[in-house]
């Protein structure tokens, strides 16, 4: 299982002053030194955080494999047809939302993202698309020919710190089998982080995973690259998980 970094959280701290540090073109060399197989940001609408010039410099420098997560619009397409980046997830984006809140609603929108899938794969870009681990949504992702989903992991993460985590792991297992079957290359994230990846980490099923925010906030105590290396070791030595009572 392969780990993508999300350095999106290092330009928000940048943007918190409008200055020129953190860079994530360095945080991005520091994650891949910490062994990190790729480098995600979100393009947001709104450049909340991640910028056009950020995107630009990032594909000159990552050496890995860098995906943009953007919502499916136009103005997103002729960005990431620009940049060509390896891979676009495609995420549904509300301007009052701290984060992306769920997974696209591809049966809704089937029309318009079939033919947004369609024109950055011919762009020879790489597309997976962010969505619940709904099997309908899922089926609909085979029709409309994306090659990857990115299963959102929320309500796990959500449902381990109140309880009721294996309900929702169960349906991330049943998902991510149900995709392979149907031919996808299978992602996940969402709110993963130190304490809760052991359970995600041990399905076959699932090829990557993309972490942000727990990596950014352990690297403000121990450093990005240690950070890193951190998650890697957890994600190739999975703990027990714990006991749930019946």
């Amino acid at each position: 299982m392969r780990l993508a970094v999300n350095i999106d959280h290092i330009a928000t701290i940048r943007e918190a002053r409008k200055s020129d540090e953190p860079d994530p073109v360095a945080a991005a060399m520091l994650c891949e030194l910490g062994g990190a197989q790729g480098i995600t940001v979100h393009l947001r609408g709104d450049r909340r955080h991640i910028q056009d010039r950020d995107v630009e410099l990032l594909r000159k420098t990552v050496s890995t494999h860098l995906n943009i997560e953007m919502a499916a619009s136009p103005e997103m397409v002729r960005v990431a047809q620009t940049v060509k980046p390896q891979q676009v997830t495609l995420v549904p984006e509300r301007r009052d939302e701290l984060t992306t809140e769920g997974g696209l609603d591809i049966v809704l929108h089937a029309g318009n993202l079939e033919k947004i899938v369609r024109q950055l794969l011919e762009s020879n870009i790489d597309v997976s698309i962010f969505v619940d681990p709904d099997l309908e949504q899922i089926r609909q992702c085979q029709k409309i020919r994306a090659p990857k989903i990115e299963i959102n992991t929320g309500k796990f993460t959500e449902a381990w710190i109140r309880g009721g985590w294996p309900l929702e792991l169960e349906k991330i297992n049943m998902a991510a089998k149900a995709a392979r079957k149907m031919g996808l290359i299978v992602l996940a994230g969402h709110g993963l982080n130190y304490r809760n990846i052991d359970a995600i980490a041990i399905n076959e099923d699932i090829e990557e995973l993309n972490i942000g925010h727990s990596i950014v906030a352990r690297a403000a105590l121990v450093g990005l690259e240690a950070a890193v290396r951190e998650m890697i070791h957890l994600m190739r030595n999975p703990r027990r998980l714990p006991t749930v009572a019946r």
